[in-house]
């Protein structure tokens, strides 16, 4: 197997395992063992846990950059591609009620931890602000669309944040239901 693929098996372990125990339960045995490796060939991929954290936050920025790319060549109306946004959390239903907002979690896991990655892993939410943002904008909310993208992502984490305590798939249901009509009125105001 070639160096490249057997790094990227680390990296997607690594991310599964850090959204699942979180990043600072989660060991380098763990994840050696999840690809099945030694530890010392491990270390020719990863020196440190840092980088292996640097390397998965850049997998979910990537992994996001591109959904939401093929969310804008679904449809040309903005309201639609915000109702993309808003069902990731029916799509995902199961593995948040598990673990919550895989982007949310670990946000929060490196702030309590005063981590250095903090401000990358914060990209991704700034990521998903600034898109949402400009889906408002060509909605045509004007000066408006910045609070509107931050009502719809901190409605949605929250609602991730709920689904994991409460394990309520109907509560889930019922919130995004909610959102999308709040959605779908701010466009008729428009």
């Amino acid at each position: 197997m070639k160096p490249s693929s057997k790094r990227q098996q680390i990296v997607d372990a690594a991310d599964e395992l850090f959204y699942a125990q979180g990043f600072g339960e989660t060991s380098f045995a763990d994840i050696a063992k999840a690809v099945s490796i030694s530890r010392g060939n491990f270390y020719y991929h990863f020196r440190t846990k840092d980088e292996i954290l640097d390397a998965v936050i850049e997998k979910r920025l990537s992994d996001r950059e591109t959904m939401l790319k093929d969310w804008d060549g679904l449809s040309s109306d903005p309201a639609s591609r915000i109702a993309c946004f808003v069902r990731i959390l029916i799509v995902n239903q199961t593995r948040i009620i598990a673990y919550g907002c895989p982007v949310g979690t670990l946000t929060t896991e490196l702030a309590k931890l005063d981590h250095t990655a903090r401000d990358k892993a914060n990209g991704i939410l700034a990521l998903f602000r600034d898109w949402l943002t400009r889906q408002f904008s060509e909605l045509g909310c004007g000066a408006d669309a910045g609070a509107h993208a931050l009502h719809v992502l901190s409605w949605s984490q929250g609602v991730a944040t709920l689904a994991q305590a409460f394990k309520d798939e109907a509560f889930v249901a019922r919130e995004v239901d909610q959102i999308l009509a709040w959605v779908d009125e701010v466009s008729q105001n428009t």
